[in-house]
C-alpha cells in the first residue's frame, strides 16, 4: 500500500491489484505510478461542475477515462484534456474525435504552455502531483479560476479550515482566495483510494490587494522563517514599528505565524510599508 502522510503528495491507490502469480500487470503499475484513481460516482461529478460553473476555455489535467471531459464539455466548454498516460490519452482521442468542444493532448499538463488568453482549469488531480498543479495554475497569467479535486487534507490545509493557514496561501492571498467546496468520498473513486477527496475552488481576484508582490512576499516569508517563534519576534528581526503594526492588524503579541490570517497579513503589509 502507497502511504499517505497529511499535506503531502503520495499516491493514493490503496491495494495492491495482483495478476496471476502475484505480480502486477504493466497496467497496475501504470495506475500506481501515475496515481491513477478514476472518478465514477455522477454525484460528485455534478459537483465539481456546479463549483466550477464551466464556461469558455477549459483545461483538464489528468482527464483519465474521461467522464469529467465529456461532463464540461457538455455544459458547453472548450476542453483541453491533459492526459500523461498514452494508453488512457489514445483511447480517449478516439472516443471523443466526433464530439464537439473537446481536443485530448497526450503530456504532461504541468510542462504546458500557459495560454495567453482567458482559460480555467478543471480536474480530478493525481494526488502526487498536486503541488505541481496548483504551482502551475498560480502563475499561469491569464488563469480566471481553478477547481481541483484534490486530497482532503490538502484542501482543508490550504483554505484554513483547520484554523491555520499555510505559508502558499498566505503568499498568494492578495492575488487568489482559496475555498473548500466539500468532500467527495473515497468511494467515488475507481480503484478506491485510500484517503478521501475535496473540491478546492482558487480564484484569482479582480483586483490585488497589495500593489507590490515582492515586498508583500518577503513580509510574509519573513514572518515564516520561525525566528523566535512568534510572528511578533520573527517580524522585528527585520521590520520598524511591528508593535503598531500589530495592533493595528488585531494580532496578538505571542501569536504564532500560523494562526495570522492571509487578510492579516494584508493589513501588517499596509502599515509595514506606508
Amino acid at each position: 500500500m502507497a502511504q499517505d502522510f497529511a499535506h503531502r503528495n503520495y499516491s493514493h491507490t490503496q491495494r495492491k491489484v495482483t495478476g496471476r502469480g502475484g505480480g502486477r500487470t504493466p497496467r497496475d503499475l501504470a495506475r500506481r505510478t501515475l496515481s491513477q484513481n478514476f472518478l465514477v460516482d455522477r454525484t460528485a461529478v455534478d459537483a465539481m461542475l456546479t463549483v466550477a460553473d464551466p464556461a469558455g476555455e477549459i483545461l483538464e489535467p489528468g482527464a483519465g477515462e474521461g467522464v469529467l471531459t465529456r461532463a464540461l464539455a457538455g455544459r458547453g466548454a472548450r476542453v483541453t484534456a491533459y492526459e500523461i498516460d498514452p494508453l488512457l490519452a489514445a483511447k480517449l482521442s478516439a472516443q471523443t474525435r466526433a464530439e464537439r468542444g473537446i481536443r485530448v493532448v497526450r503530456g504532461d499538463f504541468t510542462k504546458a504552455k500557459a495560454p495567453r488568453t482567458a482559460c480555467a482549469v478543471v480536474g480530478n488531480i493525481p494526488f502526487s502531483v498536486t503541488s505541481e498543479i496548483v504551482d502551475w495554475c498560480l502563475a499561469a497569467p491569464a488563469l480566471t479560476s481553478a477547481t481541483l479535486l484534490t486530497q482532503r487534507e490538502y484542501a482543508r490545509k490550504r483554505t484554513g479550515d483547520y484554523g491555520r493557514w499555510s505559508l502558499l496561501t498566505a503568499t498568494s492571498w492578495p492575488w487568489f482566495g482559496w475555498r473548500l467546496h466539500g468532500q467527495v468520498h473515497r468511494t467515488s473513486f475507481r480503484p478506491v483510494p485510500a484517503v478521501d477527496s475535496a473540491i478546492l475552488r482558487i480564484d484569482r481576484r479582480p483586483e490585488p490587494l497589495v500593489a507590490h508582490r515582492d515586498s508583500y512576499t518577503e513580509l510574509v516569508r519573513t514572518g515564516f522563517s520561525g525566528v523566535g517563534g512568534t510572528v511578533r519576534a520573527s517580524l522585528r528581526a527585520r521590520y520598524q514599528g511591528v508593535d503598531a503594526a500589530l495592533a493595528e492588524a488585531g494580532i496578538a503579541d505571542d501569536t504564532v505565524v500560523a494562526y495570522v490570517h492571509p487578510e492579516q497579513w494584508v493589513a501588517l503589509h499596509s502599515a509595514l510599508t506606508r
